[in-house]
């Protein structure tokens, strides 16, 4: 049985951190198992934590008017669920539910806030990998709307 030091050093948000700041973040997490289902952040509501997807799926929600909830991204093993535990107000803007049984390691964010704000250097390791997860995912969002919008007729 691994511990969550090891658990989450493996991750690719967490490559190349030192193991001490790998122990600091271990400090403030836990192993969760949830069903299929089970709604992990609902938009407007505090985002205190944030999840290491370990095994299942866990769908990214945003709720459109007269159409219900638009799946906009499946994050997977290995992925990031939640960002807004990093940026005040610190509120989740999407909903996250869990598509399949899963196997998360939950982060508490105002923990980990902390150990940043009293640790500045492993404040700006993980704001640099959170950071370069961001590009990527608005760099993909892009490419979903020129998917979308790109063969669209401009109005004449």
């Amino acid at each position: 049985m691994q511990t969550i030091d090891q658990l989450i050093s493996q991750a690719p948000i967490f490559a190349g951190l030192a193991p001490a700041h790998i122990a600091l973040i271990a400090g403030c997490a836990r192993n969760e198992h949830v069903d299929a289902g089970t709604l992990l952040l609902r938009e407007g509501d505090p985002a205190e934590r944030f999840f290491l997807i370990r095994r299942g799926q866990v769908a990214l929600e945003l709720h459109a008017p007269q159409r219900g909830a638009l799946v906009i991204e499946t994050l997977h093993a290995g992925d990031v669920v939640g960002w807004s535990w990093l940026f005040a107000p610190y509120r989740w803007q999407l909903d996250g539910r869990a598509t399949h049984t899963s196997e998360l390691v939950s982060f508490d964010g105002s923990c980990l806030r902390g150990k940043c704000e009293a640790d500045h250097e492993l404040g700006y390791q993980l704001m640099r990998q959170f950071a370069a997860r961001l590009v990527e995912t608005l760099q993909a969002t892009r490419l979903q709307l020129l998917d979308v919008y790109g063969h669209a007729r401009v109005p004449e």
